[in-house]
């Protein structure tokens, strides 16, 4: 049986495109939490909307062959934090993985965040939360934040290849930016990207 609040929640929905991610806060105005969950439970067991994770929610896009698609974990990750108003950035191997520096998809992508811990699970997969200190999350550049950060899982005692990749990431990151963020690392990686930076110059 539709409630009034249901159908004003399909209104919303109807006005969206598919692959849209909502969260529970999405509908607050309409009625209490605990009216809006039932309502969307029941959307979800109709199928017009599926549940990801805990107050997640996706108006799921239809593949003809590979039937609902599933929205990307990073995507889930920064629409959460754009809509919690909190900085996030990969860590450990999410950050190796987007540097190439493996090829093995992380099936848990871990984050340093200004925000509160938290933990979404999508099934064997899930997105972790990691509050950390304002200095991590001061690092600005593209290439040379995750550097510092996927040395921080890797140490500095790296196999030849991997220190070969490292530095010609480095050599791409905006000379200026890299050298503020090595005023942000640790003295041992800091240490570590210059000998890289000293390596380069001389060959």
């Amino acid at each position: 049986m539709e409630t009034v609040i249901q159908k004003e929640i399909e209104k919303k929905l109807k006005k969206s495109k598919r692959g849209k991610l909502f969260f529970l806060n999405d509908f607050r105005g309409l009625g209490s939490d605990v009216a809006i969950r039932k309502a969307l439970s029941r959307l979800s067991t109709s199928g017009k909307i599926k549940r990801i994770a805990q107050g997640i929610y996706l108006i799921p896009i239809i593949d003809s062959v590979m039937g609902e698609l599933m929205p990307p974990m990073e995507k889930v990750a920064e629409a959460l934090a754009e809509r919690e108003h909190i900085k996030i950035k990969p860590v450990g191997a999410y950050a190796l993985h987007k540097l190439g520096l493996t090829t093995q998809v992380p099936t848990k992508l871990v984050y340093i965040t200004d925000g509160p811990r938290r933990i979404i699970r999508f099934g064997k997969n899930s997105i972790k939360f990691k509050p950390t200190t304002p200095k991590k999350l001061a690092l600005q550049g593209e290439l040379s934040s995750l550097i510092i950060q996927a040395l921080e899982e890797l140490g500095t005692d790296l196999e030849p290849k991997v220190k070969e990749r490292i530095k010609e990431l480095l050599f791409k990151e905006d000379r200026k930016i890299l050298m503020q963020d090595l005023k942000l690392a640790s003295a041992r990686i800091s240490e570590f990207i210059f000998s890289l930076l000293k390596e380069e110059s001389h060959d």
